[in-house]
């Protein structure tokens, strides 16, 4: 048996029920009426909105176009009456200024309202106003759009003029393919656009993100949608994105120590990586994780296109200020905050105050490589702080962890600088799972600069001036240790009781010594425990003085090896010893010389190897 319809005289629609297509739709099937009476400010607003760009105003005009298209054909009576509202009023329709004048034409028309708008359904009735509401229903309706997305499809771009492609396979690994050989026509865009409004409107599941003169970023179930126009851009476009994995973290086979990193201390979080590499779809799983841990988690979004259970609520930062979510944020008290794609001061300004008022932040920014995540705050906060905000760094590629770094806060002299007195703070980035230093933040002049650490192997150059510089020192003690920092300077480290030596009366000793190698040299004590470790031993020998040389004869076992050869406590020389274990020294040279008068003198020949 059908449904029996509704007869009315007159009907005052307002503008909530022409936007959503209700009227045309109904009109003949449920309900019978005479006379369609529209307020000229229903036409104003509808007006205004369409040339702000604003999708919802071209879909109320289409809606004005097919009611007149059914009055044109018999089916009912159309007028419109009152007076165009002020531009003022216009500008001012969301405080009720168009709405009050819709329902006193209904007032003195005698006619039924029909609204989409429950406070303007109950103002009405408060007024006595004969009102009908029509609630929004959701509609198990299949999008044109969806028939171009299968079970591989990452996203699709529609525009006019070029024939539909989707990007197909996962992040990292997929493939543009042409769906169909036949152009897109600006009516086709157009078409699907206003479907993907109208749905998004009355499903719960729905919403119109951001919308802006020239584009529309909505969100339709697991759709993100992306419509522009002209002038915004030269054709009408749809680009959808839709997630095609859904992963957990032990799904990324992540390491042991980084589990217990993110479970027990990780608080300030940042994912990074490039553009349609799994970001998001990491952070979900992160999200997932935290919540089955007993943690309250939320998240703040723009578009809100993360998928997650209904016990995670999800913030539009489009739809409040970032001051009113930082409000809501401390008053919901939540365990871990997801703060999907940052992009502007004021979002990391907001994760930074959410970070320091003690929330976990978990926040997700593109970057190329893992250290220009850490360097979108450089700048936008006090560089001692970016330590307490970001304690870990994840960088997905092809939707993996690539790389996991950590940062922490130190006071040193920072790697390639040399004198003590430049000691400053420094905010060392190191590889999480090796510890390795790969960057250094710090302040130098008025800039704050992120510098990378050279891997340590030093030059050529540097190691010969190593070891022509440890045997020069040897004539003042025989455990010495030589590291070049620079190619103009150089640490040597000797026990404690060979420093005085060396450094002379004010500093002359040592003065000359740098004078003559041509580089900085800084003393610095030799601990007992490298002593010990690279103290050579004494090695016995025979000396035979002939006509010409000295012949220092050693046991066969030291054959080839380095003997480093003391008169008393002073060094001359290290000379290796041959295949025989013989060490031959001329005795017209000054080495020679002195070798052979400490041997007449009885002193102290040593040899050590």
């Amino acid at each position: 048996m059908a449904n029996k319809k509704e007869d009315y005289e007159k009907i005052v629609p307002d503008t909530s029920v022409i936007i959503e297509g209700i009227l045309s739709d109904r009109i003949g099937k449920d309900i019978n009426v005479k006379e369609l009476v529209i307020h000229e400010a229903v036409a104003a607003e509808l007006e205004h909105q369409s040339n702000e760009g604003k999708a919802v105003g071209f879909i109320g005009l289409d809606e004005l176009e097919r009611l007149r298209s059914m009055a044109d054909q018999g089916s009912l009576s159309i007028r419109f009456a009152g007076q165009r509202p002020k531009a003022g009023e216009i500008k001012y329709a969301d405080l009720g200024e168009i709405d009050a004048m819709i329902r006193q034409l209904a007032f003195d028309e005698d006619a039924t309202l029909f609204s989409a708008d429950k406070v303007q359904a109950r103002v009405a009735r408060a007024k006595g106003i004969s009102v009908v509401l029509i609630e929004k229903t959701m509609k198990a309706k299949k999008l044109m759009i969806e028939k171009y997305f299968d079970d591989k499809t990452m996203s699709v771009h529609l525009k006019e003029g070029v024939e539909p492609y989707a990007k197909k396979g996962a992040p990292g690994d997929w493939q543009f393919k042409k769906l169909e050989s036949s152009k897109l026509t600006q009516e086709n865009i157009k078409k699907m656009s206003a479907e993907i409004i109208e749905e998004a409107r009355i499903r719960h599941d729905g919403f119109i993100e951001i919308e802006r003169e020239g584009s529309t970023i909505t969100q339709l179930g697991m759709y993100r949608i992306v419509t522009t126009k002209p002038p915004f851009s030269d054709g009408w476009e749809i680009t959808a994105v839709r997630p095609v994995k859904r992963l957990g973290l032990k799904d990324y086979g992540l390491s042991e120590k980084l589990m217990q990193r993110i479970a027990e201390q990780a608080e300030g979080i940042l994912i990074a990586g490039a553009p349609g590499h799994g970001k998001t779809t990491f952070a979900q799983g992160l999200a997932e994780f935290y919540a089955v841990q007993d943690k309250v988690v939320k998240t703040v979004e723009a578009p809100r296109d993360l998928v997650l259970a209904d016990n995670v609520t999800q913030y539009a930062i489009s739809r409040g200020s970032p001051q009113e979510i930082h409000d809501i944020l401390l008053l919901a008290r939540p365990d871990y905050t997801i703060f999907d794609e940052m992009r502007n001061t004021a979002d990391f300004e907001l994760f930074a105050d959410m970070r320091l008022a003690g929330v976990g932040m978990i926040g997700v920014v593109h970057a190329t490589n893992p250290v220009d995540a850490v360097q979108r705050f450089v700048g936008r906060i006090e560089l001692g702080v970016i330590p307490q905000v970001i304690d870990t760094v994840i960088f997905i590629r092809n939707g993996q962890v690539f790389k996991v770094l950590g940062l922490n806060m130190t006071v040193k002299v920072p790697s390639g600088m040399t004198e003590a007195d430049l000691a400053r703070p420094v905010v060392t980035v190191t590889d999480f799972e090796t510890q390795k230093l790969e960057f250094e933040i710090y302040s130098y002049g008025e800039e704050t600069v992120v510098v990378p650490v050279k891997d340590g192997k030093k030059s050529a150059s540097q190691q010969l001036a190593e070891k022509s510089i440890q045997q020069d020192f040897r004539r003042y003690s025989e455990n010495v240790k030589v590291e070049m920092i620079s190619d103009s300077k150089a640490v040597v480290q000797v026990p404690e009781h060979a420093i005085a030596k060396i450094i002379g009366r004010q500093g002359k000793n040592i003065e000359d010594i740098e004078k003559r190698l041509g580089i900085s040299i800084d003393i610095q004590p030799l601990s007992a425990k490298a002593v010990k470790k690279d103290g050579k031993q004494p090695v016995d020998y025979d000396v035979t003085i002939k006509k010409n040389s000295i012949m220092l004869k050693l046991d066969l076992a030291y054959q080839n090896q380095d003997v480093d050869i003391y008169v008393g406590d002073d060094y001359l020389l290290t000379a290796k010893a041959g295949k025989s274990g013989i060490i031959k020294i001329k005795k017209d040279n000054k080495i020679g010389h002195i070798i052979a008068k400490a041997i007449q003198a009885g002193e102290n020949l040593r040899l050590m190897v």
